[in-house]
C-alpha cells in the first residue's frame, strides 16, 4: 500500500472528489481525517472507510476560519500522532458573467477557494515543520484556473491563485522536505453536476478527446500518486487530469 503509515487530512471530504480521495487514501493504508461542514456527509464517508477496514475520523471544519483550521490540524495530530499529507479540496462555485456578478459572490468564492487553501496550507506546513519529517501539501486547482471559463471570473481567479501559492510553497518548503503540488481537474462528474441537463453533460464530454467526463476516482488516483513516495521528486507542479479537454 502506497500510503501505509501516513496520516492525511482531506478538506471537503464529505462527498464528491473529497470523499473519493479520503477513501482512496484509506485503501492505500493512510489514516484519514475527513473534514467538511456537512457532518452527515462526513459521517457517511467515515463509516464507509471503517467498513472497508480503514481508519478515519470526522471533523466539522469551516476552512475560512483560522481557529477552526488550526483545531482541525490539532485534532488530527491528537488522534493519529502526526500529519503527513493535506489535500486542500474544499471549494464552492457562484457563477455569473462579469457584468452581472455580485461582489458578494466574488468574495464568497475567493474566501473559500483561495483563503481557505492558504489557511489550511499554512496550518499543515507549521505542523510538518515542527515534526521535521517532511510532508505533502496538495491543492485543488482546475483547468479553469489555467485557461479561464465563461461566467467564472471568481472561480478562475482563485484557481489560478492556488497555482501561484503552490509554486511559492514549493520554493519555501522544499529544503525542509515538504512537497507542494496542485491538481487541475477537467470536467468531472460530481454531486455538483447532478443538476445539469443531460445535453449539457454530453456537450462537456464531447469537448474532451476521450469523449467522456472524468470520475471522482480519476482525481483521487492523482492525489494518491502525488501523496506517495512514488512522487518524491515531484513538487511545484500542476497535474492536469482532464481527458485532454484543453488541447
Amino acid at each position: 500500500m502506497r500510503l501505509e503509515g501516513k496520516v492525511g487530512i482531506v478538506t471537503g471530504g464529505g462527498r464528491g472528489i473529497g470523499a473519493a480521495t479520503a477513501k482512496k487514501f484509506a485503501q492505500e493504508g493512510a489514516k484519514v481525517a475527513v473534514a467538511d461542514m456537512n457532518m452527515a456527509d462526513v459521517e457517511k464517508t467515515v463509516a464507509e472507510i471503517k467498513a472497508a477496514g480503514g481508519e478515519a475520523i470526522g471533523l466539522n471544519v469551516n476552512v475560512t476560519n483560522k481557529e477552526a483550521v488550526d483545531k482541525m490540524v490539532a485534532d488530527t495530530v491528537e488522534a493519529f500522532g502526526k500529519l503527513d499529507i493535506i489535500v486542500n479540496n474544499a471549494g464552492i462555485t457562484a457563477d455569473n458573467q462579469l457584468k452581472k456578478m455580485p461582489e458578494a459572490d466574488f468574495d464568497k468564492v475567493i474566501n473559500v477557494n483561495l483563503k481557505g487553501v492558504y489557511l489550511c496550507g499554512q496550518a499543515a506546513a507549521l505542523q510538518m515543520l515542527e515534526q521535521g519529517t517532511g510532508g505533502v501539501i496538495l491543492s485543488a486547482s482546475s483547468v479553469v484556473g489555467l485557461y479561464g471559463n465563461f461566467g467564472q471570473t471568481n472561480y478562475a481567479a482563485c484557481k489560478w491563485g492556488v497555482i501561484g501559492m503552490t509554486k511559492t510553497w514549493c520554493k519555501e518548503l522544499g529544503k525542509k522536505g515538504i512537497r507542494a503540488n496542485a491538481v487541475a481537474p477537467g470536467f468531472i462528474l460530481t454531486p455538483m453536476t447532478d443538476k445539469m441537463p443531460e445535453k449539457v453533460l454530453s456537450m462537456l464530454a464531447g469537448k474532451a478527446p476521450m469523449q467522456r467526463m472524468g470520475s471522482v476516482e480519476d482525481i483521487a488516483n492523482a492525489y494518491a500518486f502525488l501523496a506517495s513516495d512514488e512522487a518524491s521528486f515531484i513538487t511545484g507542479t500542476v497535474l492536469s487530469v482532464d481527458g485532454g479537454v484543453t488541447l
